[in-house]
């Protein structure tokens, strides 16, 4: 189970930012609290989410990007696959 707290929310902005991509918290309207600029590796989340709809927000995108486990930490490649584990499970499961 993933805590809601600002320490889970930089282990997981951490994991793109690893990998390359920039993370930018912007306004605009965004239909599921994230656009991805693939060619530029940039990120742009919905500044207005509260800590939980950002957490909940990288947890459903993270596994949607182009991630070289290479590049990770060790704590950020164990987040990465629960992850990716957890969201394949749900789209089984879905």
């Amino acid at each position: 189970m993933i805590k809601y707290t600002q320490t889970t929310l930089d282990k997981l902005e951490a994991i793109p930012e690893q990998c390359g991509y920039v993370l930018r918290y912007e306004r605009g309207t965004f239909q599921s609290g994230f656009c991805i600029l693939e060619a530029k590796k940039v990120v742009v989340l919905n500044k207005f989410l509260p800590t939980e709809g950002r957490i909940n927000t990288l947890m459903e995108l993270i596994p949607q990007l182009s991630i070289d486990t290479n590049l990770l930490t060790d704590e950020a490649r164990k987040l990465y696959r629960t992850l990716v584990t957890v969201n394949s499970t749900e789209e089984g499961q879905a």
